[in-house]
């Protein structure tokens, strides 16, 4: 790629709920920063101005009109920036042309992807093309998957460090999830269930746990899919409707890393629910709820308010288990997950990826192969993420 681009990266999506949010973190954080220079885009300028003048961005900051139905317009901006940061999902039906053009020009690009019939599609498409061009393709960069892609990295290094070796089986744990769910998340769910009566090859890639590996197959991973109960942490534990795309990203991670956590590698993650009869009851009532919020989900293009965002958080805690020992570690998020942290992590993966990770070669990767430790210590550094070893 080269060192003549005006920008490090250019917010596309600018104008939508979520973009703007990554608009706000930028001029919050790295308003003085002359090391980072950056752009929005967008399909209408007249938005993107009112969101930079109700934000205060600096009129230094220059807006670029892209259309993701107009080629010319993508290719302009992928012509002027190192790294695509884009918040405009679905990205099956918006994401397209902006990834292969990245590809092809061997621009860097992160998203908020958690559709894995299309990011199966997409790593089959652009895999050796990208590692010709130097294009840095790093899908998942929010809630899904960050947390629980790094998390199990991180808690991996722990038990490493222990015994010598990886565990063999990690379990995560949902201790605490506060904030509305997306709506952007919602559209995509709704999007891939629709792709599946014209693609219905597709369904394996949905129900495969190794179906983002690059056609490795590992052990048969434990039942997620009903309430069980956690004999080690004395708790009932639920599905966790995000486990179909992080439990993917997990997998992936391990084999991008030519198998860090072994071939024998199990994960599973689910939501705690509480001990005894009382807890029982509370992972059933989970497991048959409806997560996206029925027709009061929020639409594409709307989120929650500053305070709400501000209230929320998370804590996932992650179990590695080894020879009847367990290292045990959490991640935890200062905000919401699904806005107000979402947009943090993905404005440092899109930073690290630019300045903190020149030897990284093209190709498509998860945030834990191609970042790693350098982007848990921005995280927590910038974004309000704290990693912590428990026990």
């Amino acid at each position: 790629m080269s060192n003549d681009k005006k920008f490090d990266l250019v917010v596309y999506g600018a104008s939508g709920f979520t973009g703007k949010l990554v608009v706000e973190y930028l001029v919050a954080k790295y308003k003085d920063d002359k090391d980072i220079s950056w752009a929005m885009a967008g399909r209408n300028l007249e938005k993107l101005q009112s969101v930079k003048d109700d934000i205060g961005v600096s009129d230094d900051i220059p807006l670029i009109r892209v259309d993701s139905d107009d080629l010319s317009s993508i290719e302009d901006l992928t012509s002027q920036t190192k790294c695509v940061l884009t918040t405009v999902g679905p990205y099956q039906l918006y994401g397209n042309d902006i990834l292969s053009a990245c590809v092809a020009s061997g621009v860097d690009y992160v998203d908020l992807c958690g559709e894995p019939g299309w990011m199966h599609e997409k790593i089959n498409e652009h895999r050796e093309e990208a590692k010709k061009s130097g294009s840095r393709i790093v899908f998942s960069c929010g809630f899904d998957s960050i947390p629980f892609d790094l998390g199990v990295l991180f808690v991996q290094n722990e038990a490493t460090k222990r015994f010598g070796k990886p565990s063999s089986s990690v379990r995560g744990r949902v201790r605490v999830m506060k904030g509305e769910f997306s709506g952007g998340t919602a559209a995509s769910m709704k999007a891939t269930m629709a792709s599946l009566k014209v693609k219905p090859h597709l369904f394996e890639a949905l129900i495969n746990p190794f179906s983002l590996s690059d056609g490795f197959a590992g052990p048969q991973q434990a039942d997620d899919s009903k309430p069980i109960y956690d004999e080690q942490l004395k708790t009932w534990v639920a599905p966790f409707f995000m486990a179909p795309i992080n439990t993917k990203n997990v997998h992936r991670s391990n084999a991008l890393m030519n198998h860090a956590y072994g071939e024998d590698f199990s994960y599973n993650e689910m939501w705690v629910a509480g001990p005894g009869d009382e807890g029982k009851e509370v992972a059933n009532a989970m497991a048959s709820a409806n997560p996206m919020g029925g027709d009061d989900a929020p639409k594409p293009g709307e989120g929650p308010s500053r305070e709400s965002r501000e209230n929320g958080g998370y804590d996932v805690l992650f179990c590695a288990d080894h020879n009847g020992e367990t290292v045990s570690a959490s991640v935890a998020g200062d905000m919401d997950p699904g806005y107000g942290s979402t947009s943090k992590m993905i404005t440092e993966s899109a930073i690290c990826l630019v300045k903190e990770s020149p030897d990284l070669a093209g190709g498509i990767y998860t945030p834990a192969s191609s970042m790693g430790e350098r982007l848990i210590k921005r995280l927590e550094a910038n974004a309000g993420l704290t990693f912590k070893i428990e026990g």
